[in-house]
């Protein structure tokens, strides 16, 4: 199974964490890209993100608490009170792509959704089968990853997300809790 940077991130800084998976994913990025040290010059693709994550040092997670901090002060700046406000972007942001795909019948979701999960699960038995060769091991390890984060993408996109089923959960149990 992949390492999930963002699950990461997300126990370490949580309004960074939750700001990646939506429309202010730029931002959120830019500053965990600084508090890792990660230089400016380059792609960030998830591989490298996950790798930096993943080998960060205790100064650099302490750099990403203070990150975090001044990222949700800069939120606040914003307009975004809480981790609930980012939450309700993201989520109306995956709402209006799916609300799309049932108005315009866009086939293109759905080739993307298969063809990710072709690839991912293809790529996984290929390399659970065979001995990549020696030259490739690094970049179908790469690919693999990147295959992994799109397909949680595909999985989230088509069956919701882990915050939203909390919530509902939450809500459900809310419901079903008597009143005296």
């Amino acid at each position: 199974m992949a390492f999930d940077w963002k699950a990461l991130v997300k126990s370490i800084a949580p309004t960074i964490g939750t700001a990646l998976g939506g429309p202010l994913g730029g931002m959120a990025g830019v500053a965990l890209t600084k508090a890792l040290g990660i230089s400016d010059e380059g792609p960030k693709d998830e591989a490298a993100l996950s790798a930096a994550v993943q080998g960060a040092n205790p100064d650099q997670l302490l750099a990403l608490k203070k990150a975090d901090q001044d990222f949700a002060v800069q939120m606040q700046k914003l307009g975004f009170e809480n981790l609930e406000a980012l939450e309700a972007i993201a989520a109306g942001d995956r709402a209006n792509a799916r609300d799309r795909e049932i108005k315009t019948q866009d086939w293109t979701p759905k080739a993307l959704g298969i063809a990710i999960t072709l690839g991912f699960f293809g790529l996984l038995g290929y390399l659970m089968k065979r001995e990549p060769p020696a030259g490739s091991r690094d970049i179908l390890n790469i690919m693999l990853g990147s295959l992994g984060s799109a397909w949680i993408g595909v999985v989230s996109y088509y069956f919701g997300s882990s915050a939203g089923s909390a919530r509902k959960t939450e809500m459900m149990a809310k419901q079903q809790t008597p009143t005296s």
